[in-house]
């Protein structure tokens, strides 16, 4: 019973997440007329929605968008919150603990707080109507990655990098030779969260972006919405095929991830 019980409660909860989104890919193979039935089977099969949906809007220019953007966010949060965390754990300077406050009550400002001024700095440097402002910000950290890397870096071995030191091994090498191939599960850990962040995020596209080839898979999905999910011959079916699109890469991401994800948090209980 102590293991079954456990596993049921799981197999519970796995379920109560799991369907909505078996629901939407259910929804989205279904004509017209069933979209909204309610059943997980999709009778009657209709996958050509798929197609009328990717004829209709250009989904493979948004995708390619959205990838770019991601990984770029991703690869920019990742590299420059991990170079403040090292910082921050293997140094020792004045005012240390004090700066590091600073760093985290940053976390306590809503990002609306920053939007209009934000804009407005991107709009004066000629890229407010651009994608990089969709990533580039990262190039300064996060506040919430700084922490976790940070917790990861305090739990390196000690002695590692002082032989290292002993050595002659600078900041830099410490950093790239020593550092983060030991914290590669929560460096994975924070590229994921920050791809997953982009690739969802809809404020900023509808914020920056004007040109229909510049937008991000949220932004269309917004088009696709306006078009095709108003009025009494609402296509809901095309709506949710684009969405099932949308949301699909980051459930094989988080598939493909998540043992990363168990060993940080292993990681992160052990210490």
């Amino acid at each position: 019973m102590k293991r079954v019980v456990p596993v049921v409660g799981l197999l519970v909860v796995a379920a109560l997440f799991g369907y909505p989104f078996a629901w939407l890919v259910s929804a989205s193979l279904k004509d017209r007329a069933h979209v909204f039935d309610n059943s997980l089977l999709p009778v009657p099969f209709s996958p050509g929605n798929y197609a009328e949906v990717w004829r209709a809007v250009p989904l493979t220019t948004w995708i390619a968008n959205s990838v770019a953007v991601g990984l770029a966010a991703a690869v920019a949060a990742t590299v420059a919150s991990a170079v403040v965390a090292f910082g921050f754990a293997a140094f020792r300077f004045p005012g240390r603990n004090a700066l590091f406050g600073v760093v985290l009550a940053t976390m306590m400002l809503p990002g609306a707080v920053t939007m209009v001024p934000v804009y407005l700095e991107w709009h004066a440097l000629g890229l407010g109507t651009t994608q990089i402002p969709l990533w580039a910000q990262n190039l300064f950290g996060s506040a919430f990655y700084i922490f976790l890397l940070r917790q990861f870096f305090l739990g390196l071995p000690p002695d590692v990098l002082d032989a290292a030191r002993v050595d002659g091994a600078g900041p830099w090498r410490l950093f790239t030779r020593m550092a983060l191939p030991l914290a590669r599960p929560g460096l994975i850990v924070v590229f994921v969260f920050e791809l997953k962040a982009a690739w969802t995020d809809l404020v900023k596209p509808l914020i920056y972006l004007r040109e229909p080839e510049l937008y991000t898979l949220p932004r269309g999905l917004k088009t696709v919405l306006d078009r095709y999910g108003e009025g009494g011959e609402a296509q809901w079916e095309l709506v949710l095929a684009a969405s099932a699109v949308a949301t699909a890469p980051m459930v094989l991401v988080f598939l493909v991830a998540q043992r990363y994800f168990v060993r940080g948090a292993v990681t992160q209980h052990l210490e």
